[in-house]
């Protein structure tokens, strides 16, 4: 019997590791904006003396003050939404058998990646044949604003779109993870209807990727059936305790949206004085780039020790995000510099 092949792993930002072995500079010489993750984190406080001893029974509280901060009717914690990217496309399996997929593209890989390695058939769709592509798939997917682009699309369109899913018994997933700053557009508030499921992360916005920390909202039943399908302890304790303390704390929230709206703007500017038009959020910027170019662009950088996210698929070109520091935006900025200079010179 011949095995099925693995699918090819996505590449991802964050792989400062990998930089260090390719470039050969160390990790402390490295200024890395390869991730859409807030450069300026909330502030771990202290934990509770038995928080690494005792199992880490599900804390209401959490769900609660989730539910507050996102404004939704239910939501249930997981060990970052990548866990939810994970399970989802097998219970999907396990409850409706095959689906037909349809991922807004270009866009976070590991959707698509999953969906397909849980034995569904998934299709790329570009954000404008949205309307087509709902009318012939059982699951959409959709990141709002995307990553990498940027691009937001309107809540009432997005329960246009649920809406007709609806009818079949559809699911229309959105992953809000980069949607904290601006949440207009969110469509959370909306998720007690049937098949409408919003991913949301505790990593970008509040810069504490490594507390894997997610939200899950959507019907009642679905999140029950997902809480059993991931088991007990599926939230570390001190993930629980830092999470709370940080979505509950409106005024680091206020202050934090209004430095990173600054930031973003400043972003957009400096890449615009180097020449470069970008589009995206608060948290990054990326510029569409002929594969080959986007490829010599991001060597550039790493050979000024400046870390950013290549993409050489269908979204080619380069995703930087927020430096943390002065020291950073002047490093930043040199190596935009001479990236203007050298392709005026080719």
């Amino acid at each position: 019997m011949q095995m099925k092949q693995a699918l090819p792993t996505p590449a991802h930002g964050g792989n400062l590791a990998d930089a260090i072995v390719q470039f050969g500079r160390p990790r402390e010489a490295w200024l890395d904006l390869s991730t859409g993750i807030n450069p300026h984190p909330y502030p771990v406080p202290s934990l509770k003396p038995d928080a690494w001893h005792r199992l880490p029974e599900p804390d209401p509280a959490l769900a609660q003050a989730a539910q507050t901060y996102y404004n939704a009717p239910r939501m249930l914690a997981v060990a970052g939404t990548q866990a939810a990217i994970q399970a989802l496309p097998q219970y999907r399996m396990r409850k409706h058998g095959p689906a037909r997929v349809a991922v807004a593209t270009p866009t976070y890989a590991e959707h698509a990646h999953r969906w397909e390695q849980a034995g569904h058939q998934v299709v790329a769709a570009r954000h404008e044949d949205l309307n087509e592509s709902i009318a012939a798939a059982d699951v959409v997917i959709i990141c709002n604003p995307n990553n990498p682009t940027g691009k937001r699309i309107d809540a009432r369109q997005l329960l246009a779109w649920h809406a007709q899913l609806a009818v079949r018994n559809g699911w229309l997933i959105v992953d809000e993870a980069f949607c904290d700053v601006e949440p207009e557009d969110s469509v959370a508030p909306f998720t007690e209807r049937a098949g409408l499921i919003v991913l949301k992360s505790v990593g970008k916005f509040f810069g504490l990727a490594g507390l894997r920390l997610g939200f899950v909202a959507a019907e009642s039943a679905l999140l029950e059936s997902l809480h059993g399908y991931l088991g007990p302890w599926s939230v570390s304790g001190p993930a629980q305790e830092i999470g709370l303390a940080a979505i509950r704390d409106g005024v680091w929230q206020q202050a934090m949206r209004k430095q990173l709206l600054d930031e973003g703007k400043r972003l957009h500017t400096l890449l615009r004085q180097h020449g470069i038009e970008s589009k995206g959020s608060a948290l990054f910027q990326w510029w569409p780039l002929p594969a080959g170019q986007a490829r010599q662009c991001w060597r550039h950088m790493a050979l000024h020790g400046v870390w950013v996210r290549l993409f050489t698929d269908e979204a080619a070109g380069i995703r930087i995000g927020l430096p943390p520091d002065e020291a950073g935006w002047a490093r930043l900025a040199d190596a935009l510099r001479d990236w203007r200079i050298a392709v005026k010179s080719a």
